[in-house]
């Protein structure tokens, strides 16, 4: 699978980079990503992002061109597996769960990922994890989730998260294509045999995986929650159909024991972290410390990132050893969401208003806060 990508989102950007070309730029961007220095501080700054709305030029040309009519047809077809009352239950379940949910994303999901040290070669030539970027980046990801879970419109044709899954599509087309290009100039930029095609189809099943599969069995237990069967199987229903959207191979979130083992074998295949790894990580957490909305300490952040990846990763990522006052405010964070999560759960009015509440706040802090991104943001 590491040589399998989205041909069909591939072949549609060569179509609307015809209509619409990218700017030159974004390509020289990425050529000083290239420099990647031992210094995290000193890494180069993020390549800026096309001011062209892909999925815009997409939908208002469909109808001219058999290619983008494909595309297009495609990511507004219901499969024939999808249940809209399950998808929405799929999305309650991420609010239910909130705290624990973004806590296992950011340093589980997200900062934890980074020891896939095939996945770093790509991120790297991106420079979207950079210290004064990463932070940005995160909240960008954070928002695509929250526009796909805001109500059930957001994630049907014609919604934000509809539009915003496949931008990310179009975008994961985009990327490859610079690498690849960069790659064939100057073969020490990116080794295609080692690492395989820039956000192939492994990739992208295991970037739905640490959304999904790794929060479910990894990251809510280890924070002492466990979901209900049910719930189980709605949010992965919900994933795979966002899976669907972002061109990814689908089949892999059939059910949620498929998804498990899909998830137990990546983690015991792909996780081997590199010196860059090392170097991404920490750039991660330098980009947290101290910031709203949580203003967390170093030392509390790496306590997350070690009660949920155990200290032998969080060692070859070279991330530093909280305090034992720092593994207490660790607990008491675990406690705090047991209570509530289990508390509300169990009451369906207190539950209804819950996950109302947490999507206004989750919406409102990561992005219309000018201490979040500021404004709704285009991929």
């Amino acid at each position: 699978m590491k040589m399998e990508f989205d041909h069909l989102g591939e072949m549609a950007l060569n179509r609307l980079n015809v209509l619409c070309p990218r700017q030159a730029s974004i390509r020289q961007s990425f050529e000083a990503s290239e420099n990647l220095a031992g210094d995290s501080v000193r890494q180069s700054p993020s390549p800026q992002p096309p001011k062209r709305d892909l999925y815009t030029l997409l939908r208002d040309h469909a109808s001219q061109d058999e290619v983008l009519g494909r595309l297009w047809a495609e990511s507004n077809a219901i499969p024939s597996w999808v249940c809209w009352e399950q998808i929405e239950r799929g999305q309650e379940v991420f609010y239910r769960y909130g705290g624990p949910a973004l806590t296992g994303l950011a340093f589980q999901s997200l900062l934890g990922g980074m020891g896939a040290t095939r996945v770093v070669e790509t991120l790297t030539r991106t420079g979207g994890f950079s210290t004064n970027v990463a932070r940005h980046r995160l909240f960008e990801t954070t928002q695509h989730i929250l526009q796909c879970t805001r109500d059930l419109r957001s994630i049907q044709p014609g919604g934000a998260g509809h539009a915003s899954s496949i931008r990310v599509r179009l975008l994961h087309a985009a990327v490859r294509q610079r690498i690849v290009k960069l790659a064939r100039e100057k073969p020490a930029y990116y080794s295609i045999q080692t690492n395989g095609v820039p956000i192939n189809d492994l990739d992208c099943v295991a970037t739905i995986g640490t959304f999904s599969a790794t929060l479910i069995w990894l990251s809510f237990p280890r924070q002492g929650i466990w979901l209900r069967r049910k719930e189980i199987e709605d949010y992965i229903a919900l994933f795979r159909y966002i899976a669907y959207l972002t061109g990814t191979p689908h089949e892999f979130f059939e059910t949620p024991e498929r998804a498990k083992m899909v998830m137990e074998t990546l983690l015991r295949d792909e996780i081997s972290p590199s010196a860059t790894s090392r170097i991404l990580a920490n750039n991660i957490l330098n980009s947290l410390e101290g910031q709203p909305p949580t203003f967390a300490s170093r030392s509390f952040l790496e306590a997350n990132c070690r009660w949920l990846n155990g200290n032998e990763l969080c060692d070859e990522l070279g991330l530093g050893r909280p305090s034992l006052y720092h593994w207490m405010l660790m607990a008491g964070q675990v406690f705090f969401f047991m209570a509530i999560c289990y508390t509300y759960r169990t009451i369906p009015i207190l539950d209804r208003r819950k996950i109302a509440a947490f999507r206004r706040i989750m919406w409102s802090v990561i992005v219309e806060d000018k201490q979040g991104l500021g404004q709704e943001t285009v991929f």
